[in-house]
């Protein structure tokens, strides 16, 4: 049974082209980077070389890339900076984060470091402009502002320049989690207001257990990690080397093919919110679909019944994968809070589906997947 991947928002396949650039690094060229003889001379080239490379994509300087384990390190690494080294003891964020922020800040706040504050929702989940800046204008203490630039489960995007400008406007460390964007958009980080970002390899087609945390050149921050002096003294520990030169040519392919990629996989997605539209009148968009949205991303609830209540474990069944929200929380069988938060607190019996897609997908998989839906449904 041929299998149909309908879940690239949660992980992306290997590109054959970037286990290539790898492969040297997992065989002969397996020096330690902080060793001073000719093996470890030229790994640490390698890093120092992808590093110029991801800056570069980024229109960043290299000094201020600094790779990771991924997007839940650098959001940590993030949030605890501007708490522990940049005087913020406000904490700005929005019940649709990621809960590598929510559970982050959730802590500091809990252990009283830091008060919370979350920002309202518009009526398609998008941030509430208006409430953001009144939250930073009434805050007594210095803001961290922490929202995602792209919802994981619904695709919503930020008006991350917007946000940027509120931020320089009132003093505040602004972070946004791009882990969703980076590798799916262009970015100017010379253009955008913005302290920290962070991304991961493997949501386009890079290695799984690498990232990148941006830290801009005007702040000065201690080590999350310490015990070495990896990473110019911020990050300890031995480099991921391979994964590290798999992150920049994971996204040097997807910066080069942008215009390409994103057309066909925007394709894909609005062909099935067609055909959902077309064969099950019912069903619901979650977020700003056809608006200020991801391409990659379409987020649907079915009515809930018997039948759709087993939809994704019979779906797993017929070889299609898909999610019911973030891939953190499959296990669970409630709705996200993602859902819940969108949802302004009103009782709903649905069954939320995220389908995302990724440049192997194409219509036909679609038309198989909608014939599979119609059996199920």
């Amino acid at each position: 049974m041929s299998r149909i991947y309908f879940d690239n928002a949660a992980t992306t396949a290997l590109d054959p082209e970037v286990l290539d650039a790898m492969m040297p690094y997992l065989t002969e060229k397996f020096g330690n980077p902080s060793s001073v003889y000719s093996y470890g001379r030229e790994t640490k080239l390698a890093i120092e070389n992808a590093r110029k490379s991801v800056a570069r994509m980024l229109n960043a300087a290299p000094g201020e890339i600094f790779f990771t384990s991924g997007g839940t390190e650098s959001t940590n690494t993030a949030i605890a900076a501007a708490i522990r080294d940049l005087g913020c003891k406000h904490i700005i964020t929005s019940p649709l984060e990621h809960h590598a922020t929510l559970h982050t800040v959730e802590y500091y706040a809990h252990t009283g470091q830091a008060d919370l504050s979350f920002v309202k929702l518009t009526e398609h989940g998008h941030i509430d402009m208006v409430d953001l800046e009144r939250l930073l204008a009434s805050s007594k203490v210095r803001s961290v502002v922490t929202l995602m630039h792209a919802n994981n489960e619904i695709g919503n995007l930020l008006d991350i320049k917007a946000v940027g400008e509120l931020c320089r406007k009132y003093d505040a460390i602004f972070h946004s989690d791009t882990v969703q964007t980076v590798g799916h958009y262009p970015f100017n980080l010379k253009d955008i207001y913005v302290h920290f970002i962070n991304g991961a390899a493997h949501k386009f087609h890079g290695p799984k257990g690498v990232g990148i945390l941006y830290v801009n050149e005007n702040v000065s921050i201690k080590p999350y990690l310490n015990g070495g002096s990896q990473e110019r003294n911020m990050r300890a520990g031995t480099e991921n080397l391979y994964g590290i030169v798999g992150f920049a040519k994971a996204l040097e392919m997807a910066t080069n093919r942008y215009e390409q990629d994103s057309e066909h996989i925007r394709s894909v997605k609005l062909y099935m919110a067609d055909k959902l539209k077309e064969n099950f009148p019912d069903v619901v968009f979650n977020g700003d679909t056809f608006g200020n949205s991801l391409y990659t991303v379409l987020n649907v609830s079915f009515p809930h019944s018997e039948k759709s209540e087993m939809l994704l474990f019979n779906l797993d069944m017929a070889g299609i994968c898909v999610s019911g929200g973030s891939a953190c929380t499959s296990g669970a069988s409630s709705l996200s809070h993602v859902i819940k938060a969108i949802s302004e607190g009103k009782a709903i019996d649905v069954v939320p589906i995220r389908f995302s897609f990724c440049k192997h997908n194409t219509k036909a998989e679609v038309d198989t997947v909608i014939v599979k839906l119609k059996e199920l449904m």
